[in-house]
């Protein structure tokens, strides 16, 4: 008797990294600012804006999320980056943070429990990949546990000369391959990076 099992395989969701740097390294200024990488530049803008069409869902640490949510839910954000507003807001944000009991920006969940351990679990799980922007302290953890499976990085024409790196504490080397590129008119560089 032949019995044919049919197994719907279930691929893990990807855990992507979307930053920008500055040429000397740095996604904060030596205040914790990221505000040098907004630029206003229509073939940028553009950009921006189809990438904000995808689905994803967000993972924050709390600073990166206490300065988004205090932008994108504005009328200033919605009149100026109408599409991007739209797609953020939207989002489904997963935030880690041991000092925050509660949330306010839409579509938000408080996570409280173990960094790697919940982010391994929200992998496993069905839906749209995961994207983390700025919150550099995760995405050190999440790479010396080899979490993280593509790193987007857009380099931008400015020295800062002193900041935070997103792989500050990373304890072990970190081979990447790159597998895409693209040049903007503004100076701006981005490569997509997968682990090596």
């Amino acid at each position: 008797m032949n019995l044919s099992l049919h197994y719907k395989t279930k691929t893990m969701r990807k855990l992507r990294v979307f930053n920008n740097i500055s040429l000397d390294g740095y996604f904060t200024d030596k205040n914790n600012d990221m505000s040098w990488a907004h630029t206003n530049d229509p073939e940028w803008n553009e950009f921006t804006a189809q990438n904000a069409k995808g689905e994803a869902e967000l993972l924050f640490g709390r600073v990166t999320y206490d300065m988004m949510a205090s932008f994108w839910p504005t009328p200033m954000a919605l009149e100026n980056f109408p599409q991007v507003a739209k797609a953020m807001n939207r989002m489904t944000k997963y935030v880690f943070s041991k000092s925050r009991d509660k949330l306010d920006w839409e579509n938000s969940k408080l996570m409280k429990g173990d960094l790697v351990a919940e982010v391994k679990k929200l992998k496993s799980e069905s839906g749209p990949d995961i994207m983390i922007f700025g919150s550099g302290t995760i995405i050190s953890q999440l790479t010396d546990d080899g979490l993280i499976d593509e790193y987007q990085i857009v380099v931008h024409p400015i020295v800062l000369g002193k900041g935070r790196t997103m792989f500050d504490g990373v304890k072990n080397n970190l081979r990447l391959k790159r597998t895409k590129s693209m040049e903007f008119k503004n100076g701006n560089l981005m490569g997509w990076w997968l682990r090596g």
